[in-house]
């Protein structure tokens, strides 16, 4: 059995035009939801034995704010370039690499690619995964490497504004 959690960074800033999209940081409502989807997923037992995390600083930061929340040590998250600009086969490959000793995986970043992940995964549809939306499934595999389209079961879909 493999666990999944899927999250999308949170709300990042277009404050400043003139920064390249990969440096953008989280705005306000970011720096209030990534602490709040961390307590949430403390509440729902939810803890990782890897976070991989997009390198773009809005991804990077989120993966970070949530590993505080959780207690996941900050200095095991592991940024790919791969997974900034990918698509869901890019992230594929990814989380297959994934080491056998880890059961439970978090991916932070970007969407679409996200939201495509999470439904050809778990052959559900869900339209979007908002900013600091969590997907959360299990999957019946024995290694990361037989992480396949549909072979998930969604368990969790949770946002920031479900709970406003």
């Amino acid at each position: 059995m493999r666990t999944l959690t899927i999250i999308r960074h949170a709300k990042s800033s277009w404050k400043d035009p003139e920064l390249k999209d990969f440096e953008r940081p989280l705005n306000k409502r970011g720096k209030r939801d990534a602490p709040l989807a961390g307590k949430r997923l403390k509440e729902y037992n939810i803890s990782f034995d890897l976070i991989v995390t997009s390198p773009a600083k809005r991804a990077l930061t989120t993966a970070k704010v949530i590993a505080v929340e959780i207690g996941y040590p900050k200095k095991n998250l592991i940024a790919n370039q791969r997974i900034y600009m990918a698509d869901v086969e890019d992230l594929i490959q990814v989380l297959r690499k994934v080491d056998n000793s880890c059961k439970h995986v978090a991916i932070v970043g970007h969407n679409p690619d996200l939201t495509d992940l999470a439904n050809e995964l778990t052959g559900e549809t869900i339209e979007n995964i908002p900013t600091c939306g969590i997907v959360h499934a299990k999957f019946n595999i024995k290694a990361w490497r037989d992480l396949d389209e549909g072979k998930g079961k969604l368990v969790l879909f949770d946002y920031p504004k479900k709970h406003e």
